[in-house]
């Protein structure tokens, strides 16, 4: 029996995702959950797996990971499982650099994504959130926008779909993020994972999120939070930066193997 012919077992259908900590799953707090952390991915898979018993799910994002990371770790592993839907959002990370060449990364894009519809998947691209009011990100929203017309290009040239977190004006109450400023909170990824099921044409039964009344915060108070956040989650940001160390060092893909199993 070959490979191929024992990763069909049950699963007729695999959902494969790839990319960095939006796709792993990160801050949408789960401890059920590989690496702690549950995220629209399983959440989309869950559904899918409701929706048909057929689908396997495997999950190969890693946070940290950078466009070239992903394509070297990932993509191989990811064809290796026979996959007929692939989720892609990666190059977030190179964006965030000090120096980029934003023209070159979307061609190492490309060639991946290519090589993806070289396999049979149906493929689905994400374009980069607009940051504008991002305290942190804000100054790289010029380079997203740029990303994003890559994005929009090749998902355009080979028919693709294509779900457009830029334009998804929810994300811009910060409600929806978590406390780092950096990822979605559970609240986002509930809402993305809505919003993945749309753009798929898959039935969506999960609830719509619910988020508190933003608190009226003193002066004082808006100065210990940001004092706090700074401690907490920029300066540490900025470590790794410059000591070229990632989050996800030394972590493993949640679900490196096809499961119909998602906690």
């Amino acid at each position: 029996m070959s490979a191929s012919d024992q990763l069909d077992g049950p699963f007729k259908k695999r959902f494969i995702a790839l990319g960095d900590s939006f796709t792993e799953g990160v801050a949408d707090i789960d401890p059920s959950s590989p690496n702690g952390v549950r995220g629209w991915a399983d959440r989309v898979a869950g559904q899918l797996i409701s929706n048909d018993s057929s689908w396997g799910y495997a999950n190969l994002a890693v946070r940290g990971k950078k466009l070239q990371q992903v394509l070297d770790e990932q993509l191989d592993p990811a064809i290796g499982l026979g996959p007929t839907l692939v989720t892609v959002y990666a190059g977030g990370n190179d964006i965030l650099r000090p120096t980029v060449n934003i023209d070159a990364l979307m061609e190492r894009y490309r060639w991946g994504v290519e090589k993806l519809l070289a396999s049979g998947a149906r493929v689905v691209l994400f374009t980069g959130f607009d940051s504008g009011q991002a305290p942190l990100f804000k100054a790289t929203r010029g380079r997203t926008a740029i990303y994003n017309e890559h994005v929009r290009k090749i998902a355009a040239d080979f028919d693709l779909d294509l779900v457009d977190f830029w334009h998804m004006r929810e994300f811009q109450d910060w409600r929806y993020w978590d406390e780092d400023r950096m990822h979605l909170g559970i609240a986002g990824h509930m809402m993305m994972a809505k919003e993945v099921l749309k753009v798929l044409g898959e039935k969506d039964e999960i609830e719509d999120p619910e988020v508190d009344d933003a608190p009226l915060a003193s002066l004082p108070e808006r100065l210990i939070s940001e004092l706090t956040w700074t401690k907490d989650y920029l300066y540490p940001w900025v470590r790794r930066r410059v000591t070229r160390t990632s989050s996800g060092d030394d972590m493993s893909p949640k679900y490196p193997q096809l499961t119909s199993r998602v906690w």
